[in-house]
């Protein structure tokens, strides 16, 4: 499976190439076609191995993403919500399929992924890892049965100092699987800022609490709360590897699919 990696300078990016080059947690069967940078980049033209921190590929890092998605059977964008939205429309004119690993999207953002998936087949996911995967798929199960008239639910995550977007797209994730075991819109129900005199917490409302700072990769902890006791389901990411390891998993997996969008819970048969 030839695989290319947008963004492949950045650490996310090093890490997709690390596992898709062949460390000991690389995905066999995979093999890297190539990698882009943004024009400008100082590290434009270097080998990816050697950017990797790995022996040298032959192969040299570009700014050309249309080339890429041309020589990939599927390409992995861990990018910027922009970039994610040019490069769904790249996937749709070569049938490429893609994986998309960025959060924060817009709503005419994420339309472009919509649309390209009428033609290629892409995978989307807020977090690519197994076990935040079976997370959400314990949420919705949970929400399910503890009903919104004793039961509240509260969303914490930390992550570190860089990220620009809150709450998380994992984050977000989790309260969409609460909110469907429950069968509402989560936009309808979601509390994600409280300041100042606020009043009681409204029944059936799913609140988010976000925290940033140093290096922390990622938490997240539902928490379901009742009249004296309180259920906790919580993951704690200790390296970038297990999401690399998952996005790899979904490029391989969609590139012998037929179009659609898909998620991690359908690559994981959950």
């Amino acid at each position: 499976m030839r695989i290319g990696i947008v963004g492949c300078g950045g650490r996310m990016g090093r890490m997709l190439m690390r596992e898709v080059l062949g460390t000991p947690l690389g995905t066999p069967g995979a093999t890297l076609s190539g990698g882009t940078m943004r024009p400008g980049n100082p590290d434009l033209g270097r080998d990816l191995g050697t950017l990797a921190g790995l022996e040298p590929a032959g192969i040299l890092s570009t700014s050309d993403a249309d080339a890429l998605f041309a020589a990939s059977d599927a390409v992995i964008d861990f990018t910027t919500p922009a970039g994610t939205a040019a490069h769904a429309g790249l996937a749709a004119r070569h049938g490429t399929a893609l994986v998309v690993g960025t959060t924060g999207l817009t709503p005419d953002q994420q339309a472009a992924i919509d649309a390209a998936s009428r033609t290629a087949a892409l995978v989307q996911a807020p977090n690519m890892s197994l076990g935040v995967n079976l997370l959400l798929a314990l949420v919705e199960d949970v929400a399910r049965t503890l009903g919104p008239d004793v039961w509240d639910i509260e969303i914490a995550e930390m992550h570190h100092r860089h990220k620009v977007d809150a709450p998380s797209g994992t984050a977000l994730g989790l309260g969409r699987a609460a909110a469907a075991g429950r069968g509402v819109d989560l936009d309808a129900v979601s509390d994600r800022v409280r300041d100042g005199h606020t009043g009681a917490r409204e029944a059936g409302h799913i609140g988010f609490a976000t925290l940033r700072g140093g290096d922390v990769v990622g938490d997240h902890t539902v928490i379901f709360a009742a009249e004296g006791e309180r259920i906790e389901l919580t993951h704690k990411a200790g390296s970038r590897a297990i999401f690399a390891r998952g996005a790899v998993r979904a490029a391989i997996w969609a590139g012998a699919k037929a179009p659609g969008l898909y998620s991690m819970r359908d690559v994981l048969g959950l």
